[in-house]
Formats: structure tokens, sequence, C-alpha cells
């Protein structure tokens, strides 16, 4: 009985501690301007990815000949494009396919680079093989790199999230590494060595777990980076093929007509410019919001 009574008491205690350390984080969160903000901006953007379809009945493919480079009014409220769509349309869809593009890349590169670090930090007869490889990969500029594997692949959205998803997880796999390789160090390993634990054991329960903090802070630069290199490539006419929207594909029929049709280039620029935005600035924050050095991220 007194055995029982302990456990609830032990059970209550950690319960408790649980809850004051998310309500600690909370508070911490909320005073973070920074994330804060980038949290705003995000939501922002998503609700108009969300809500923007139902606030439009133009379609983002129907041509209309007659309607081509009207000015931003009230029947097309960022205008029409070259063929005669609607800008404020196709912007919102576009939203779909580059933040989907985005987010895809970052889960990806999140999950092989953890992986790749991981099993580097941990086995030192991989580290050499696999950084080694990821040195190579990382000495391209990422934009020429994804350019070439789009040439060799071929112009899909598919294709478009291997490439990125190439090209971005070397920075994962060398963030995890560095990371991995300073818990492995620690004394409680090596007691986990020593009673005889699994190296699988040791890697995902000891040591991934404590690599989450910088790797979700990589992913949301991950995210914002992809979202630009995607729009570079389809500006470029690598990336996502027409007539599909996407904010790249958006800027580069509007670099036909910048000078006449400046509302082209201009809605979906500030797109991309508020979602990069919005992204670094929550990344930022999160990352003083998990420094255990930072004395602002304690108040």
């Amino acid at each position: 009985m007194q055995t029982i009574l302990k456990e609830v008491e032990l059970s209550s205690v950690k319960n408790n501690i649980k809850k004051e350390r998310r309500e600690l984080m909370l508070r911490r969160f909320f005073v973070n301007k920074l994330a804060v903000t980038g949290s705003i901006i995000i939501l922002i953007i998503l609700l108009f990815t969300i809500i923007g379809p139902f606030l439009t009945s133009q379609s983002p493919y129907i041509l209309e000949a007659k309607q081509r480079l009207l000015a931003p009014s009230l029947n097309h409220l960022f205008g029409t494009d070259n063929y005669g769509r609607d800008l404020f349309s196709r912007v919102v869809h576009g939203a779909k396919v580059s933040i989907g593009v985005g987010f895809c890349v970052a889960f990806i590169t999140s999950a092989a680079g953890m992986i790749i670090g991981l099993y580097a930090a941990y086995y030192r007869s991989l580290d050499n093989i696999l950084m080694r490889f990821c040195d190579g990969l990382m000495a391209f500029p990422a934009i020429l790199l994804a350019i070439a594997i789009m040439a060799a692949l071929g112009p899909r959205i598919e294709n478009v999230i291997i490439s990125l998803s190439i090209v971005f997880s070397p920075y994962v796999a060398r963030t995890v590494r560095s990371s991995a390789l300073v818990i492995k160090e620690q004394t409680y390993i090596e007691a986990l060595l020593s009673q005889g634990a699994s190296s699988s054991r040791i890697i995902w329960l000891n040591i991934a777990p404590n690599v989450i903090s910088p790797l979700v802070v990589q992913a949301t630069f991950i995210f914002a980076d992809s979202i630009i290199t995607e729009a570079a490539l389809s500006f470029l006419g690598a990336g996502i093929p027409a007539p599909a929207p996407s904010w790249g594909n958006l800027l580069y029929d509007g670099k036909i007509v910048i000078f006449s049709a400046w509302w082209m280039t201009l809605f979906p620029g500030i797109a991309i410019m508020l979602t990069v935005l919005g992204l670094n600035l929550f990344g930022d924050g999160i990352r003083d919001l998990l420094d255990p050095h930072n004395n602002k991220a304690k108040k």
C-alpha cells in the first residue's frame, strides 16, 4: 500500500514539474519579441493561404486575352498577368505550392540530416565518409547544385523537393553532428556503454532527444531558404513548370513586363519577403528561447 502511495506521489510530482516547465516556456515565449512577431507573420500568411481561395471566384488558370495586364482594382485586387489571369488568385494558389515545397524540404532535410549527423557523430568510422560527402555537396553554391540536379531530373514539383532536399541536408547533418559530438562525451553516455546498452538505444533514446532544439531552429531557416531557392529556380525557368502557380513562376512572368505592369512582381515579391521574414524571426526567437545561456529568454 505504501509503495502504491509513493508511486502516486512521485507521478503527481512529475506531472507538476512538467506543468511548471510548460508554463515557464509559454511565459518565455510571449516575452520573446522575435518569436511572437515571427509567429504573427506566419499566422497571417497561413490564414491568407487557407482563406484566400474563398475570397475570390477567379480561376488561377483560365486565360482572358481581353483582360491582360489590368492594374489592381476591385474586380482584380492584384491586377491581371500577361495572359489575363487573376493575379490575386495565382498568388493565393502559389502560396500553397511555395509553402508546401518549403515544408516538405524542411521535413525531409531534418529527418535525413538527423540520421546522417547522429551516426557520423557516434561511429568514427562513418564520420569521415559521411562528412566528406557532405563537404563535397556544400562546396557547390546551393542554387547551382539545385539547377544541375533539376537539369538531370526534369522540371516537376516532386523533383524540386528532391533537389532542394539534397542541397540542404548536409547543412542539417553538420549541425546535428556538432551537437551530438558534445553529448556523446558526457559521463552518462559512458555509464550507459559500461552497462552494456546497445548503440541504437544510446543514439535514439539518449543522444537524439538532446539535438532536437538545434534541429528545430535549423529547420525554420531551411524552410525559409527553400522558399527563396524554389523561387530562384522558377524565376530562372528551372523550377516548377507553368502553368502551375508558384511565387517564383509569378516573378518569372512579371520580369518581362516589370516596367509596364509593376504589380506582377510586387505582390509575389511581398509574399516571399513576408514569409521568409516571419520564418527567420521565428527561428531567431526559438534559438534565443532554447539557449540556456541567454539571459533575456530567462526573464
